[in-house]
């Protein structure tokens, strides 16, 4: 059995992690930690998970010590120490946080006002979005894992870039988002009297994803791409629907789209494509680590209009990082992820 911890069990991410690794079957959930909750039961946070996961959050170095594996669910700029104490004793560590995620010093600095301080370990980390990095996860002791919006949006655009069928210029994603992905310490606008009967964009064209967005699909695209990115947030827990628009080039259609979709994502478990007629929704993938994709063609505007969605807490932070644990084990992706949504 993989021994795993988690450290900032009790945020929202992290408390998703503890669900999710309590029922894998090759992994035990060892230790987890909390700067908040020290001390106390993670079912005492959350009395959901009583007598489900009573494990009592300790310290980090505790953590560490204990497992094998070390997921880090913390805000940006509290992993890279963390990260190389995990190195020090040659565990894995998988990061729910920015800190790996951008490959770039400047960018990082630009959009995080923060550094790479161990230098040797960026160079080391990888980029932890399973159907379109796979190869470069397998086995490896650094991994960033991708979050909500950099999840939905390069899926739901990758085979069409991959293929040029699309113009890398003026690529707008317009994405909404549950309020879990503001995290747990309450803020004015997650607040419910301001959240309620409410539906706004924020952080318009200035959402700190953006560049992950950009470098991901640069990477598909084999050339530089950028984007518009327009976040809102949505008055439901979970989920995100990413709406990406795109310019097809000249004589593409909607079949050739349909078959480029269906030759990166046909074999993949956690990718849905959906067939003709039926449109993307959060409501069906709750609780699980599917992503769903609708693919629609306006002939008139001659434009791509690609649908995503995901449960931002699964997909887009927990899930995905169990499935990086089981491609850098070793193990079938799927083990331990194979839960579907709910029907109602």
């Amino acid at each position: 059995m993989i021994k795993a911890g988690v450290v900032g069990a009790t945020g929202y991410a992290g408390a998703e992690l503890c669900r999710i690794l309590s029922g894998h079957p090759q992994a035990e959930l060892t230790a987890i930690s909390s700067v908040s909750f020290e001390g106390k039961a993670l079912s005492e946070v959350y009395p959901a998970y009583f007598h489900m996961c009573d494990l009592v959050c300790t310290s980090e170095e505790k953590v560490v010590e204990a497992c094998d594996v070390i997921f880090a669910a913390l805000p940006h700029g509290l992993s890279q120490e963390l990260a190389a104490k995990c190195a020090a004793k040659g565990k894995v560590f998988i990061d729910l946080g920015a800190d790996f995620r951008l490959e770039a010093e400047e960018e990082y600095k630009e959009w995080y006002n923060g550094e790479f301080i161990h230098k040797e370990l960026h160079e080391q980390a990888v980029y932890g979005l399973p159907e379109l990095f796979r190869e470069n996860i397998r086995g490896k002791k650094i991994i960033a894992n991708p979050g909500c919006y950099t999840t939905a949006v390069p899926l739901a655009l990758a085979p069409a870039l991959a293929k040029g069928y699309i113009e890398k210029d003026g690529i707008i994603a317009d994405c909404k988002s549950g309020v879990t992905g503001a995290g747990r310490k309450p803020t004015q606008n997650s607040h419910y009297p301001e959240l309620n009967e409410s539906f706004t964009a924020y952080k318009v064209a200035s959402h700190r994803h953006t560049p992950e967005m950009e470098q991901t699909l640069s990477h598909v695209a084999q050339t530089p791409v950028k984007l518009t990115f327009v976040p809102h947030l949505l008055p439901v827990n979970r989920g995100i629907l990413a709406t990406c628009y795109a310019h097809l080039k000249e004589g593409v259609t909607k079949d050739m789209l349909q078959g480029a979709y269906q030759e990166a994502y046909g074999k993949e478990y956690f990718i849905r494509l959906l067939p003709e007629g039926r449109v993307a929704d959060i409501r069906n993938v709750r609780f699980s680590n599917f992503c769903d994709i609708s693919l629609h063609v306006d002939p008139r505007a001659g434009m791509l209009v690609a649908i995503s969605a995901i449960d931002n807490m699964v997909k887009g932070a927990a899930g995905q990082a169990v499935q990086n644990m089981n491609l850098a084990f070793g193990l079938d992706e799927t083990v331990g992820l194979k839960l579907f949504p709910p029907a109602f």
